[in-house]
């Protein structure tokens, strides 16, 4: 697919946004790793600072969304319940990056990956963390991410790397 020739719009989530951020989750990620609707609207609702939206045409595509942390801990699966969110906090920890699979392959996230690199600048946050599976790590590498290694998370039954970029 070709890049697109209009620009992608990358904003904060709305409370109108939070049932297609849903539909977009639950087509990039199985199940047992997918956020439920209930989390991806608790995200939105306690911490919209750290949710965005990415549009083209109108239509919104892809988001990123996660919380704050002093605790550079990424196992705690209580946390991607906001549980010990610190909205001060000097990590932003991205839960997740989905792009719905129609918008895959044009390059579309790089924006909205710089939006959110770029959110946590302007937050003063220190560094941006995230799990992601062996093979993200070189997409994220593209970004500044380290691979720290192999994360103790057992989330949805996979193994995870933890990525962190120093701001």
């Amino acid at each position: 697919m070709s890049t697109p020739t209009t620009p992608v719009i990358v904003r904060t989530v709305a409370p109108a946004d939070v049932e297609r951020c849903a539909a977009i989750e639950a087509a990039c990620f199985p199940p047992e790793e997918a956020a439920s609707p209930e989390r991806v609207a608790q995200r939105a609702t306690a911490f919209a600072r750290g949710f965005l939206v990415a549009e083209l045409d109108g239509v919104l595509f892809g988001m990123a969304n996660g919380a704050a942390s002093h605790r550079p801990d990424l196992a705690d699966e209580e946390f991607k319940a906001l549980v010990g969110h610190e909205p001060d906090g000097a990590n932003l920890v991205i839960f997740s990056l989905a792009v719905h699979p129609d918008f895959q392959g044009r390059s579309l996230s790089t924006p909205l990956v710089n939006a959110y690199l770029e959110r946590a600048r302007e937050d003063g946050r220190r560094a941006v963390l995230l799990l992601c599976k062996e093979r993200l790590v070189p997409y994220y590498a593209r970004f500044g991410f380290i691979d720290r290694g192999l994360s103790a998370s057992t989330h949805g039954g996979a193994r995870w790397h933890e990525m962190a970029v120093t701001l």
